[in-house]
């Protein structure tokens, strides 16, 4: 791609990311920090998890989102009682035709809506496993992949603890960002409340105000185009030391492995386009180091007593740690 072809491509692909965050937010008012996040996830390829009490608009974040690019959508309410085939997947044994038939499981669409995962045990939780690392699924020993774009968004509760799995710190370390979504503001809620009784029967989820605006493989396009973005060496340096720091900073017990950096660049490039760049800067990093190193930290027990959360830490490991200035 030569630099002319690069530049046009790059002001198409901002213009696309403006106009999804506007549709979004037609469904989803007043959490535009949120719908930020989270198309940073989608612009990058990765996985959220949305940690937030029920009532605040998860699902219908998610089923805006895919109408914007004609996404498929599917949702999958985790329970105890919930089998990994009921997520991936089985075969069944056709009497008529004396053969095995793959019935696919709900993971084959483009965004996964995993509600309450915490709520299911880990081996079921194990079964997003490999189709969040490898985009495939293996039923029977034989291998399907997923058509892409694939993106899982998986909510908790962060408030009802009873009857919940605490996630493995491996399903935890797949998710590229832990995105916490807070009530919305007194104005915000106001117009969410004048918008849903107004000519609609009950409460049900309403997207029809957000309009198409892509087709998956211009998802897939600009995913291609991010990952491509220049990084300047002082930027992911910047990452580094962060993640590094993290393993030795007073009240964290364990701190994030190298997927840490890793995922702080691939948060940055998305984090930078949405800002207007095509180039990503140490700011770029410190705005997506929260979202992206929030979950990959385990805290000391003292830390944990007194009250302080992750965000806290991290604040300060933030405040400490110098970004590199020209």
């Amino acid at each position: 791609m030569n630099e002319t072809t690069s530049t046009d491509f790059g002001s198409q692909a901002l213009r696309a990311v403006n106009a999804i965050r506007t549709e979004v937010a037609k469904a989803l008012i007043g959490q535009t920090a949120i719908i930020d996040q989270v198309l940073i996830a989608l612009l990058a390829g990765g996985h959220v998890l949305i940690e937030g009490v029920p009532g605040l608009g998860k699902t219908l974040l998610v089923r805006a989102l895919a109408k914007t690019f004609d996404g498929r959508f599917a949702r999958i309410q985790f329970t105890p009682d919930l089998m990994p085939a009921d997520v991936t997947g089985h075969t069944l044994y056709d009497q008529a035709t004396r053969e095995f038939t793959t019935r696919k499981g709900p993971v084959f669409t483009n965004l996964l809506l995993a509600d309450e995962i915490n709520r299911a045990p880990a081996k079921t939780q194990a079964a997003l496993l490999e189709v969040m690392q490898e985009g495939q699924v293996t039923i029977e020993g034989t291998a399907h992949p997923l058509e892409p774009p694939f993106m899982v968004l998986a909510t908790q509760n962060p408030i009802e603890q009873e009857g919940t799995y605490a996630l493995p710190e491996a399903q935890l370390d797949r998710f590229l960002l832990k995105i916490r979504i807070d009530f919305p503001a007194l104005e915000d809620e106001h117009t969410m409340v004048r918008q849903i009784t107004t000519n609609q029967v009950g409460d049900k989820l309403n997207v029809a105000a957000v309009n198409t605006l892509l087709r998956p493989p211009t998802v897939l396009a600009l995913q291609r185009y991010l990952a491509a973005m220049t990084v300047d060496p002082r930027a992911s340096e910047y990452a580094v030391r962060i993640t590094r720091a993290t393993r030795a900073w007073p009240g964290i017990a364990a701190g994030a492995s190298p997927r840490g950096g890793i995922s702080l660049v691939r948060a940055a490039r998305a984090q930078a386009l949405i800002s207007g760049r095509d180039f990503v800067t140490p700011d770029d990093v410190k705005a997506v180091a929260l979202p992206a190193l929030r979950h990959r930290i385990t805290l000391a027990p003292e830390v944990e007593i007194e009250g302080q959360g992750a965000d806290v830490i991290l604040g300060a490991l933030l405040q400490k740690v110098e970004a590199p200035r020209t």
